[in-house]
């Protein structure tokens, strides 16, 4: 081969494959010390983007997750609320069944039943319109599109799950009437001075084999400018006045309801299925040029009745109205007991996807201890031994000086 000193091939042949073991080396350290098998695109470029996106599913399973979690806890709060509810109408009901028993129980009874009645109406009615979740009520009906929940990573419609819950309110369950407007009977111009009115009404209970009811009662006298709120307001409020003055159910109520025409109708709420009720105003006068009109043709209620009115009437009707409202509620009850019990597999599933999608996630992207503690060891020999070598070639070229010494 001969001695050269110019080009050292022995060195630079040890040289380049030190490099690469030490290269390798700090390639192994660095797995070693990350867990990562992929710390850059470069260790696995195809490996790299499959981990992303497994890692993006496995981000969204998570929170998948607590959605489903928080899907419960709404659940929970809601049917929570509607165990009050059921307590409440079963005590109405048994008031109801009191009060139809009218062999034992004179008016006066059955006013006193009613009288709980109507705030155990009012109880469920608050209820209705406070329980709420994250600044949303669950019971009032307002969130007519329901509630939906994320619960899958994507953008699928099997990535959502809607819980409907109907309105519990006491017009939701059918507790009181809906109102209705009268044919006739208008208020117009201002001021509308009413002396002291007589008012006769007459209403039915809707109960089968029901007759009408007919009193009276007197409006108080006063100034009523009809073209203001207050004005309005301040004529609704004594007619409604003069209703419960008479010692009737405070679900008969009278309400002024406007055309945007400066044209207001008289409003009453029904007493019972089916009810028909009419108001008419006497005896009230009005300033010169101010119309004052408040006779009311008949009024038909739409709406499922009004409980209270019914247990004052000692009618069997309230009996047949709570019991629509407590199946209505256990229905309710029995749907969102269903969905909790969904909601609970849907995490068990979601679980056990975000573990095998992990196990796979790990097997690309993580570093094998074992395997990569061997290639580090192997590496490591390799380096010491490249540098024992390059020093070797480098002693070579020595002899080169034993020549030129002579």
């Amino acid at each position: 081969m001969g001695l050269r000193i110019n080009q050292n091939t022995a060195a630079a042949n040890a040289y380049r494959n030190l490099n690469v073991s030490d290269g390798q080396m700090a390639k192994s350290l660095e797995k070693l010390s990350s867990g990562f098998r992929i710390n850059r695109a470069a260790d696995d470029a195809a490996g790299l983007s499959i981990s992303e996106g497994m890692r993006s599913q496995i981000g969204g399973l998570k929170v998948a997750v607590r959605n489903a979690q928080d899907g419960i806890s709404v659940v929970q709060t809601a049917e929570g609320a509607l165990t009050e509810v059921h307590s409440l109408l079963q005590r109405a009901r048994d008031l109801s069944v009191q009060a139809a028993n009218t062999g034992g129980n004179d008016a006066a009874a059955r006013t006193a039943a009613s009288t709980e009645v109507d705030q155990i109406v009012n109880e469920v009615n608050r209820i209705s319109a406070s329980t709420a979740f994250g600044g949303k009520n669950l019971l009032d009906g307002s969130q007519t599109a329901g509630f939906t929940f994320q619960v899958g990573a994507g953008t699928a419609a099997t990535d959502k799950v809607t819980v409907n819950i109907a309105s519990m309110s006491a017009a939701g369950l059918g507790l009181t009437g809906t109102a209705a407007t009268s044919a006739a009977g208008t208020l117009a111009g201002a001021p509308v001075v009413l002396a002291a009115a007589t008012v006769a009404l007459t209403y039915n209970t809707g109960a089968t084999g029901a007759t009408n009811v007919s009193t009276s009662f007197t409006v108080a006298a006063g100034t009523y400018d009809t073209t203001t709120a207050g004005g309005r307001d301040a004529l609704q409020a004594a007619l409604t006045t003069g209703i419960q003055s008479a010692g009737l159910s405070s679900d008969l109520k009278a309400e002024l309801v406007g055309d945007g025409a400066g044209t207001y109708k008289v409003k009453l709420s029904t007493v019972g299925t089916g009810a028909t009720a009419s108001i008419n105003v006497t005896g009230g006068t009005a300033a010169a040029g101010t119309a004052l009109n408040l006779t009311a043709g008949a009024v038909t209620g739409s709406g499922a009745g009004s409980v209270g009115a019914n247990v004052a009437a000692g009618s069997t009707a309230a009996i047949a109205t709570l019991d629509a409202a407590i199946v209505t509620v256990s229905s309710q009850r029995s749907s969102l007991g269903a969905v909790q019990n969904r909601f609970e597999h849907t995490i068990a599933n979601l679980n056990v996807t975000v573990e095998n999608l992990s196990a796979s996630e790990s097997r690309i992207r993580d570093t094998d201890m074992a395997m990569e503690m061997t290639a580090y060891s192997r590496t490591q020999i390799l380096t010491q031994a490249g540098t024992a070598m390059l020093a070797q070639a480098n002693q070579s070229q020595q002899g080169v000086l034993q020549l030129l010494r002579g």
